[in-house]
Formats: C-alpha cells, sequence, structure tokens
C-alpha cells in the first residue's frame, strides 16, 4: 500500500514578506497562465506554467530546491503543482496559502501588466454561458438540458478532484498564453533568477 503524500507546507503572505524582506528569499515559482502572470505578479517570480510544469517536473528538478515558494491565483494551482514536484524528488515545497489573491488582499506588492481575466473567472464564465443557452436552447429542443446536466458534472468533478478540463483547455487559448511558454526559455529564466 503506498503512503499518502502529506499536503505541501503553506506559508501566509506575512511569512513570505517576511522571508522576502530577510534577504534570504526563497525562489518564487507562479504556476498560473503567462497571461494571468503578466497581468499581477510577486516580484522577483518566476512564471512555470502549471501544465509546462507537469509535463517537463523532471528537467525542472535540477533548477529548483525545497525552499521554492509554489504561487498560483488562491492556492489549487500550487497544491497541484507541488504533487507534481514530490514525484520527482522535491516533497517539502512550500505554497503560498490563499495565491496571488492573499499576497494582494495582505497589501503587498505586485508588478502589474496589462490586466486579464484569471483563469477561474473564465472557466465560470464559458460554463455559465454554456449552461445559460443550454437551458434556452431546451426550449425549442428539450435533450439540450443534457449539456447542462454534462457541465455540472463537469464543475462537480473538478471540485471534487480539484482539476478543471476546461480550465486546461482555456490556458491554451491565445489570451492565456505569454512570451515565457516553452521549457527552454523557463530553465533559462531560472538558471537567471538563481539567488
Amino acid at each position: 500500500m503506498t503512503a499518502t503524500p502529506a499536503p505541501p507546507t503553506a506559508l501566509d503572505a506575512a511569512t513570505l514578506r517576511r522571508l522576502l524582506e530577510s534577504g534570504g528569499a526563497p525562489r518564487l515559482i507562479d504556476v498560473r497562465t503567462p497571461g494571468e502572470f503578466e497581468s499581477a505578479h510577486i516580484p522577483g517570480s518566476c512564471n512555470v506554467p502549471l501544465d509546462l510544469l507537469r509535463e517537463h517536473r523532471a528537467d525542472l528538478r535540477a533548477d529548483l530546491d525545497e525552499q521554492a515558494v509554489l504561487i498560483c491565483r488562491s492556492g489549487q494551482r500550487a497544491a497541484q503543482a507541488a504533487r507534481a514536484l514530490a514525484d520527482v524528488g522535491l516533497p517539502n515545497v512550500r505554497i503560498l496559502q490563499g495565491g496571488i489573491a492573499a499576497w494582494q488582499a495582505a497589501g503587498a506588492s505586485v508588478t502589474t501588466g496589462r490586466p486579464r481575466w484569471d483563469l477561474e473567472r473564465q472557466v465560470r464564465l464559458v460554463a455559465g454561458s454554456i449552461v445559460l443557452i443550454a437551458v434556452l436552447a431546451s426550449i425549442v429542443v428539450p435533450a439540450a438540458t443534457w449539456i447542462a446536466a454534462f457541465i455540472g458534472g463537469g464543475l462537480v468533478f473538478a471540485a471534487l478532484s480539484g482539476t478543471c478540463a476546461m480550465g486546461m483547455l482555456l490556458t491554451k487559448l491565445a489570451y492565456n498564453r505569454g512570451p515565457r511558454t516553452d521549457i527552454d526559455s523557463v530553465r533559462r529564466a531560472l538558471a537567471a533568477e538563481r539567488p
């Protein structure tokens, strides 16, 4: 029987701020989409989108250590990234509790760029739109309600599993991509930003 890995250690925004101000700053890895990262990120953080991190976690292992702090919007994707890194020998990376949302709520500084909707908001828009259209279409074609049921089931599965197929598809849109989405440019950035 395989043991369930321990949940990653969570740092609150105040603790992370103290670490950054102490001079012994940990490596900050933001696993949101490049578009979300461009909108607002913690100064000094490096963008390694979750799908890229999952796919190349063994390659990235050499560029990361257990002092790394994973960041996303709310903490969900960071926890997924921590599990992926645990699979390649980094079981003790930390996550920013509450993600960039908690960081901003604490009044901590962020670097801002072109404003974009975060991925969770995009999922709510697309899922809600599909459900609304399916319900309206069911007035004419009653079977269309099954589309709404399918989306509802997908959202329940996403909540229970901590994964979201719709979110993963939305990360592929040009709106969510940015300049650093390939493994080579990410590894160069990690090497250049090594403390």
